[in-house]
C-alpha cells in the first residue's frame, strides 16, 4: 500500500497542478465523480482542499462547494478557483448537515463523496475509487483508509480499516469514514442528512446505510486525510455533543448505555469480538506492519 511522506502530501496541496481545460471537460469514458465540499470559515485549510480535489487531475469531476456564508475570506478563495468548480454557493443554512444534503441534490456524479473542508484526498485517490468501481461495479458504498493530518500536513496516524460492519461501527467505533467513502447516487439521495444532529450526523448516516442491506467495497488503498486542529469539531465538540449524539443513535438501535460509566468500559465482549474481526482481515490483509505498530505503540 502507497504511503505519503508530510513533503509529499504538502507539494500535493500547495499549488495548482492540473489542467484547467481538462478540468473543465469531462472525459465520459470514466465514471463521473462527484465531490461535495461544506464549508464555513475554513478560510485557513479551504484551498488546501480544493487543490487535494483538483490536483487529483481526475479526468471527469465535478466538484460543487457548498459555504455556509463565511466571513473570512473563504469566497475569496472559491472566487479564484469557480472556473473548475460545477457549482458553488455561499449563503447562511442550518449547519453541515443541511450544506450536504444541498450539495447532494445538485450533484450528477455516478459516484459522490464528500470531504470537509478542513480535510484533503491523498494523491491519486478518485483514479484507484474510479477503478475499483469499474472492476466491481455492484456496490453501493466504496470506502479505502484514512491518516490524520496536523495543521501543517503532517501526518499524525494511519488507520487502515477492513470490511465494512454496521456492527462495530456501532459497538467498537469508526470503521469507515467520509474522508476516504463515495456512495452512489442514489445512496445519498435515499439517506439525507439528519439536520438535527451536529457532530454525528455522518455516523448515523453509515448506519442507516448498512442498515438498510447496502454492499460496501473495501479499497485496501490510503485515499483520505482528517485534519486535526483546535478548530475542528473533534476537538471542540466531539467529547460532548458527539458523546450524546452517539449515545442516542446507539439507543436507537437498541444498545444500552449506560451514563454512570464511559463508553469506553460498556459492552466489552461485543468490543472485544470485534477487534479479533479487524484482527483477522489485517491478517488476511497483509498488513502485519500495521499489527506489528499497533502492539508496539501500546
Amino acid at each position: 500500500m502507497r504511503r505519503f511522506t508530510p513533503e509529499q502530501i504538502r507539494e500535493f496541496v500547495s499549488e495548482p497542478r492540473f489542467d484547467g481545460a481538462a478540468a473543465r471537460a469531462g472525459d465520459t469514458g470514466w465514471p463521473k465523480i462527484s465531490v461535495v465540499t461544506p464549508s464555513r470559515n475554513q478560510a485557513a485549510f479551504l484551498e488546501r482542499t480544493i487543490l487535494s480535489v483538483l490536483n487529483q487531475r481526475y479526468p471527469n469531476l465535478e466538484f460543487i462547494v457548498v459555504d455556509g456564508g463565511s466571513t473570512d475570506g473563504s469566497a475569496g478563495i472559491l472566487r479564484r478557483y469557480e472556473r473548475y468548480l460545477a457549482r458553488w454557493v455561499s449563503e447562511p443554512d442550518e449547519g453541515q448537515s443541511d450544506a450536504l444534503n444541498k450539495g447532494f441534490a445538485m450533484a450528477t456524479g455516478d459516484l459522490v463523496a464528500w470531504q470537509n473542508s478542513d480535510d484533503i484526498y491523498l494523491p491519486g485517490a478518485l483514479e484507484t475509487v474510479a477503478k475499483a468501481f469499474r472492476e466491481n461495479p455492484g456496490h453501493d458504498v466504496y470506502f479505502g483508509n484514512m491518516v490524520t493530518l496536523d495543521p501543517e500536513d503532517r501526518v499524525l496516524r494511519e488507520h487502515r480499516f477492513t470490511p465494512f460492519s454496521v456492527k462495530c461501527l456501532l459497538y467498537d467505533g469508526w470503521n469507515i469514514t467520509n474522508q476516504s467513502a463515495f456512495f452512489r447516487q442514489e445512496i445519498v439521495r435515499r439517506y439525507p442528512f439528519r439536520k438535527e444532529l451536529e457532530y454525528a450526523m455522518d455516523g448515523d448516516f453509515f448506519v442507516r446505510v448498512g442498515r438498510g442491506g447496502k454492499s460496501f467495497r473495501f479499497i485496501h488503498a490510503l485515499l483520505g486525510a482528517l485534519r486535526i486542529h483546535p478548530s475542528a469539531k473533534g476537538e471542540t465538540i466531539g467529547r460532548s455533543v458527539g458523546v450524546e449524539e452517539w449515545a442516542g443513535i446507539r439507543d436507537a438501535e437498541g444498545i444500552p448505555v449506560r451514563s454512570d460509566i464511559g463508553w469506553g468500559r460498556q459492552h466489552v465482549f461485543r468490543k472485544a469480538a470485534c477487534k479479533l474481526r479487524k484482527l483477522g482481515y489485517y491478517a488476511i490483509q497483509g498488513d502485519w506492519d500495521y499489527i506489528l505498530r499497533k502492539i508496539a505503540g501500546r
